[in-house]
């Protein structure tokens, strides 16, 4: 990850850019951990709390997302198994796939889903500077209608991240990963992880991807009936 450290010309502002290096440095290592698991660790939580990980409620609701859609003949199917359990959820859609498909993308809108920002080319954070990551954000903004922004990979700088939130975005992370995009994961693997570590306001990661879509449609279905005869509904954010 490259960081930018202010030019250094006094002891304070050598402070500052070694808590901004440390700060970098402990996101990658927490970034990388992360990924060994399921359910997203309490101390990246903590150390990254301006980002939204849950939904604080006693309520029993989950917050089920998709990313990476909207994508023909998935996110249609998405929908519609959605819409059997009454249960709402939010995109986080790629802009140069709501141009490619405006009429899946108001589709979700109608069915009363929230959709959020995903950038327009699904960028990498750490490949790229802020100022650019912010404009491919805002060309994607052309195409999708919301201030809810999730990172591609969960990867951004903390730069990005200031830059994002003065332009009015809420950043989206999540407390739950289904890793449906694994293709070493079989579906029943996945549904166990999912249903050992959702809790009241978890967020929960699905992709309405090509690549997940193999457990995707097993386990989605799977999920919404368990956790309903559970009590649970489902809400978008």
């Amino acid at each position: 990850m490259v960081v930018s450290i202010p030019m250094i010309r006094d002891s304070t502002t050598l402070k500052s850019a070694l808590i901004l290096a440390n700060k970098c440095l402990l996101f990658n290592y927490l970034y990388i951990l992360n990924q060994l698991f399921y359910k997203t660790p309490a101390i990246l939580r903590l150390f990254f709390g301006s980002l939204l990980w849950k939904i604080k409620t006693k309520e029993k609701a989950i917050y089920l997302t998709f990313d990476d859609g909207p994508t023909a003949g998935i996110t249609p199917w998405v929908l519609e198994v959605l819409d059997a359990f009454e249960a709402k959820a939010t995109f986080f859609c790629i802009g140069k796939n709501v141009q490619a498909h405006p009429e899946i993308y108001q589709a979700v809108v109608k069915a009363g889903h929230a959709v959020g920002n995903h950038t327009h080319n699904h960028l990498n954070g750490w490949r790229n500077t802020a100022k650019s990551y912010l404009e491919n954000t805002t060309k994607a903004a052309k195409h999708i209608d919301s201030k809810l922004f999730r990172p591609p990979y969960g990867k951004i700088k903390p730069k990005q991240i200031r830059l994002l939130k003065k332009a009015g975005y809420k950043v989206v992370m999540w407390d739950v990963v289904s890793a449906d995009f694994d293709q070493t994961l079989d579906s029943e693997t996945c549904f166990q992880n999912l249903i050992r570590h959702t809790k009241p306001g978890s967020i929960v990661v699905f992709h309405d991807s090509e690549k997940a879509f193999g457990n995707l449609k097993k386990v989605l279905p799977q999920l919404l009936a368990y956790f309903s005869t559970e009590g649970y509904v489902f809400k978008s954010i």
